[in-house]
């Protein structure tokens, strides 16, 4: 008797001979599929608005937290900005074909690398339904195929998402079949995706620890993704002070509830009391501190308004909140212990004007992205000139940081040569 292939298997296999395709097809037809997709972002909101509408509606209802909702909320703004960057992949030179480190051997083969697409690659993720077009349109530049599985908060929407993205592909040299948006949300359909190591090439988890860790446990294909992000600022005791209120103001309060905002102040002593004052002052009972005993002296001494007290959970809390820690350290090398000990490898920086300083902070911290008199908030694959991301690896096999179109790829050896044999 034969078996019924389940939905998410019969999925998977019509990614897999999409992918076949679609990394044969010209770059001019995949930039026209992305084409259409930016203008139906801006054209066809209303459906899109819609649908989000009720995953709010029913994230208000369910007390999810406030930067839950802030990472499910589309808006006009948000729409256009997800189609400015679908745009601005358009404009990336197309990594498939590449051929890279080619030379003759003394035997006079011709050999070299070529960039090849890795075929199906799976994302599951929480939260944030931009993730369902950008992930789509990387892999389809890289001439990828891509099954993409959100979470149930944000259901209605992707599934808004998944019928642009049908109705934009259709048309054009594209498959409709390289993307596939999976709604439903039960549990099932992500365990069996796992075990599908004959279909699908690499899966990105995005979310919490708790489902990234479950993905890395039960994947059987390769896996890439970040856990908790604890991002860390160190400021140096030779530093320009207007200079770093503005860049740590920024790094907290931009956007306090994604994964690049700092969570933990590392103040050298000497600068401590006019650092802190400073952003007391910025900040008012805006951003509650979380000092150790030394950082709550001062902050004290400064008049702010909302301390409290740390503890050594403080130190490897991803926030997302307006809520930083602060400890005081009494030099550069303890700041970058701290780091090592308690940070997650994702993105850290250092205020200072201290050049050798500078310098030895990007030598000793091992992180995916490391800074210098800059926000951390800088971590994203557009803003890297990538036009978006998949997802933001800390990992160091294969892809590190943000990854876009090139880090979709792999590559494969080419030899050619004229009748040479190997020799006995």
């Amino acid at each position: 008797m034969t078996m019924t292939a389940s939905p998410i298997r019969e999925a998977a296999a019509a990614a897999r001979a999409a992918s076949k395709a679609l990394a044969r097809i010209s770059t001019a037809e995949k930039n026209r599929a992305l084409a259409r997709i930016a203008d139906l972002l801006e054209t066809e909101q209303e459906a899109i608005l819609a649908a989000n509408a009720k995953d709010l509606e029913a994230a208000a209802a369910n007390g999810l937290d406030a930067y839950y909702i802030d990472r499910l909320t589309l808006t006009p703004d948000r729409l256009r900005g997800i189609a400015g960057d679908t745009r601005k992949v358009m404009q990336l030179e197309d990594p498939v074909g590449e051929v890279f480190d080619s030379r003759t051997l003394p035997n006079g083969l011709l050999i070299g690398r070529r960039r090849v697409p890795l075929g199906v690659v799976a994302c599951i993720y929480e939260s944030r339904p931009n993730v369902t077009v950008d992930i789509a349109v990387l892999a389809m530049k890289s001439g990828n195929a891509a099954i993409l599985r959100g979470g149930k908060e944000a259901r209605n929407s992707n599934a808004a998402l998944g019928e642009l993205l049908q109705k934009a592909l259709s048309g054009t040299g594209v498959p409709s079949d390289a993307v596939q948006v999976v709604s439903d949300p039960d549990r099932a359909h992500v365990d069996e995706l796992l075990e599908m190591n004959d279909l699908v090439d690499l899966v990105v988890p995005r979310g919490g620890a708790q489902l990234i860790d479950y993905v890395r446990r039960k994947a059987t294909m390769p896996v890439v993704a970040h856990g908790d992000a604890v991002v860390q600022i160190y400021v140096d005791q030779d530093l320009d002070l207007d200079q770093a209120v503005t860049v740590v103001d920024n790094a907290k309060t931009r956007r306090y509830s994604i994964c690049n905002a700092v969570d933990t102040l590392l103040v050298h002593e000497t600068v401590a009391p006019a650092f802190l004052g400073r952003m007391a002052q910025q900040w008012g009972a805006k951003v509650t501190f979380i000092g150790d005993e030394r950082a709550r002296e001062v902050l004290a001494g400064c008049g702010a308004q909302a301390v409290e007290a740390a503890n050594e959970a403080t130190w490897t809390t991803e926030h997302l909140a307006l809520r930083v820690g602060v400890r005081i350290v009494d030099s550069m090398d303890e700041a970058v212990q701290h780091i090592e000990r308690y940070g997650s490898h994702h993105s850290d920086a250092i205020l200072t004007e201290n050049y050798s300083n500078a310098m030895e902070f990007l030598d000793a911290v091992d992180s995916a992205a490391v800074y210098v008199n800059a926000s951390t908030q800088f971590t994203d694959g557009a803003q890297f000139g990538l036009g978006a991301e998949v997802g933001i690896s800390t990992q160091k096999m294969h892809a590190r940081g943000p990854m876009g179109l090139r880090e979709l790829t792999s590559y494969k050896w080419t030899i050619i040569g004229r009748g040479q044999v190997r020799p006995l």
